[in-house]
């Protein structure tokens, strides 16, 4: 399943970059995006001391999950530029409603490569059945994430306060965020 691109954004810069489901060939560049988020503790709830072992673990998903990535074109040839993975937020009763997360090379942000993943992700959480999609724990200080996930049509349903402690901010709130599908 390719891209879809959802804004001017995300389409002038999809050529760069191609998205595709991972396989396990591509853990060794997935590890060098999430070792450094993780470890900065700034925007994922993960304990920072998380061992590569256990993120591979909690990363690589199952179906009617799916763990993804952006591999990149021309000039970054074959290179892991971005993944997500795509989930049952809940088991059960709950288990029609999707939950992601994606993590971005540093020297990429800001170039549309997250709405991008998000927008893949959508599309394989609607082929996989699930009905909605829910962010458990977007960091309110994470205004960047914030607002591209409010573009790609999520609303902000609650903030918890005080419920993520940021290495630098202290104690910050977390949105729980949703969409249909």
């Amino acid at each position: 399943m390719a891209a879809v691109g959802t804004s001017a954004e995300t389409a002038s810069s999809a050529a760069a970059w191609e998205i595709r489901e991972a396989s396990v060939r591509d853990w060794p560049g997935i590890w060098e995006i999430l070792e450094p988020v993780i470890r900065a503790g700034e925007t994922f709830t993960w304990d920072p001391n998380t061992t590569e072992d256990e993120a591979r673990g909690r990363w690589f998903k199952q179906a009617p999950g799916q763990t993804f990535v952006a591999v990149g074109r021309g000039a970054a040839d074959g290179v892991v530029l971005g993944t997500g993975e795509l989930h049952a937020n809940q088991g059960g009763g709950g288990s029609h409603v999707a939950n992601a997360g994606y993590m971005v090379r540093a020297d990429h942000a800001g170039r549309g490569l997250a709405r991008a993943l998000c927008a893949y992700s959508l599309d394989a959480a609607r082929a996989a059945g699930f009905r909605a999609m829910q962010f458990n724990a977007v960091v309110e200080s994470n205004v960047r994430a914030v607002a591209a996930w409010q573009a790609m049509g999520f609303e902000v349903l609650a903030t918890i306060p005080d419920a993520f402690r940021h290495p630098r901010l202290g104690y910050v709130g977390l949105h729980v965020m949703y969409r249909k599908l």
